[in-house]
């Protein structure tokens, strides 16, 4: 009969933090074994110690490398993945030969531990149990004293060896956060937090739990004397003293797009301006895809009163307010940031700051589903005529076809404009090949989605509405049968020039 082996997690350091049943384990099993560095000592087995009891196996599981450099053929993941084939073959002989064993693991086994390595190689021939242990992002957590998350707020555990900017935007992405695995990385991680915003945020927790526990704030902390054993840890912002009330002081103004309807298409760039913003001023609609922290304002109004809506900003940012008007799309694509722009030239408003933070055009999302219609020249074409006349949109439209681009067509219609698609697919059928691809994507990346891939002579105006966008292909857009669907390009190689053609 084979023995047992047992995942044993000892919490973050402190001997009393183990759980009742993992203590009992210890002192049950034939076998304790444990991961140590090269220099023999193992923090494992000095919180284990209190449990352990005489007579017991001591299997010592020393790692051939840790951070130095290796002459492995297949490197330092090549030299560990060796070790632990190694590992389990010795623990194997154990289980083999009916004995129990513990192998003990800091924290959880399951949370960046060792343990895991020895399961996936052990678990298909032996029996098999994990008992979980307080992590050190709890005990980190308790040392602040800090709720670390509250309502809504979500908590993100980032790993210190990640690349910078993948730190960047993870941190810019995110309300709670825990950085592990410091040490060597923690000038990097600073950095990180620098360039996103969130340095002055952050805690650091050394040795979590034990009599050597040190908290400080990360700003406070010499980079040279940052151990293995230590984390970052910024709590929500409903309960970290170190997020201070954006200032009324130095006020300006930022103008975003939210992207086409999902939250996935708002970038941490833009995430990040609302969470600083003390106002948000838009549209209501858009304003409602948006969940205000506490003390933030919202402004909402019509989507026909943008130039009261910039003023409107402009007057808050001068009285020292953070605000962030807010687009769908692209601010700088028939959106907001035009009309900031343009009432900010006014010598009023000449002194308030104001800068505009790109976001995902709905353009490029249909363009997305669809496949690559947008991958040669294109002409974005508002078919409104509220701001400009009919004739105006036309010529447009006539010039773009003229050029053989392919034409992204912006507001097509609504409930007080239901001839110009009508209209549109006139001039089409003047000028272009009736077979010529035409896109229409509708409500992209909101609850409504569709997608309709058809021609020029097949399209139906009645179909089309204020949340459609047109894709209308020039002479090199081919639609393609795979399959998982259509999928439609724009070839960017001419065989001849198009008015020859």
């Amino acid at each position: 009969m084979t023995g047992k082996l047992w995942g044993v997690g000892l919490g973050p350091g402190d001997s009393e933090l183990v759980t009742v049943k993992a203590a009992r384990v210890i002192g049950e099993v034939d076998v304790v074994a444990y991961h140590s560095a090269r220099h023999g000592r193992s923090i494992a087995r000095s919180v284990a110690a209190p449990y352990l009891r005489s007579g017991q196996i001591e299997e010592k599981l020393m790692y051939p490398v840790t951070t130095e450099s290796t002459d492995h053929p297949g490197g330092y993941r090549g030299a560990l993945a060796d070790f632990y084939t190694s590992a389990a073959q010795t623990l194997a002989q154990h289980l083999s030969a009916g004995r129990s064993v513990a192998l003990l693991a800091e924290g959880d086994p399951l949370f960046y531990s060792s343990y895991m390595h020895m399961h996936k190689r052990l678990v298909a021939d032996f029996d098999t149990e994990i008992i979980p242990g307080v992590t050190s992002v709890s005990a980190s957590s308790a040392a602040t004293g800090l709720p670390l998350v509250e309502a809504d707020e979500t908590l993100t555990v980032l790993p210190g060896t990640l690349p910078k900017d993948e730190l960047v935007r993870r941190l810019r992405d995110s309300d709670a956060v825990a950085i592990m695995k410091l040490g060597r990385t923690f000038p990097d991680v600073v950095a990180a937090l620098r360039e996103s915003g969130r340095l002055e945020q952050a805690w650091y927790v050394e040795r979590a739990s034990t009599p050597t526990q040190r908290v400080v704030p990360v700003v406070d902390v010499e980079p040279s004397t940052v151990p293995y054993f230590s984390m970052i840890v910024i709590p929500g912002e409903l309960n970290n003293p170190l997020i201070a009330e954006p200032s009324r002081g130095t006020g300006q103004v930022v103008v975003v797009g939210l992207g086409p309807g999902a939250d996935r298409w708002t970038t941490p760039e833009v995430r990040a301006e609302l969470a600083q913003a003390t106002d948000l001023v838009g549209y209501k609609t858009y304003l409602n895809r948006i969940t205000p922290r506490a003390g933030q304002r919202l402004h909402a109004s019509d989507n026909k009163v943008e130039s009261e809506r910039a003023c409107m900003a402009l007057d808050l940012a001068k009285g020292g307010a953070r605000v962030v008007v807010v687009s769908s799309g692209d601010p700088g694509v028939f959106a907001m940031a035009a009309a900031v722009i343009e009432e900010a030239a006014d010598e009023q408003w000449r002194e308030v700051p104001v800068r505009v933070v790109p976001g995902v055009t709905a353009a490029n999302a249909v363009a997305s589903l669809a496949g690559a219609p947008l991958g040669h020249d294109y002409a974005v074409i508002s078919l409104s005529d509220r701001l400009k006349s009919w004739d105006v949109v036309a010529d447009r439209v006539r010039a773009a076809l003229r050029a053989d681009l392919v034409l992204a067509i912006y507001n097509p219609g609504s409930a007080s404009r239901t001839w110009q698609v009508a209209e549109l697919k006139e001039i089409l059928l003047q000028q272009i090949a009736s077979t010529t691809p035409v896109i229409l994507g509708r409500d992209v990346g909101g609850p409504e989605q569709s997608l309709v891939i058809t021609t020029v002579a097949d399209l139906d105006p009645a179909t089309v509405d204020m949340r459609t966008l047109l894709i209308i292909g020039s002479t090199t857009t081919t639609v393609v049968d795979r399959s998982g669907g259509q999928a439609v390009f724009t070839n960017r190689r001419y065989s001849a020039s198009p008015a020859t053609q």
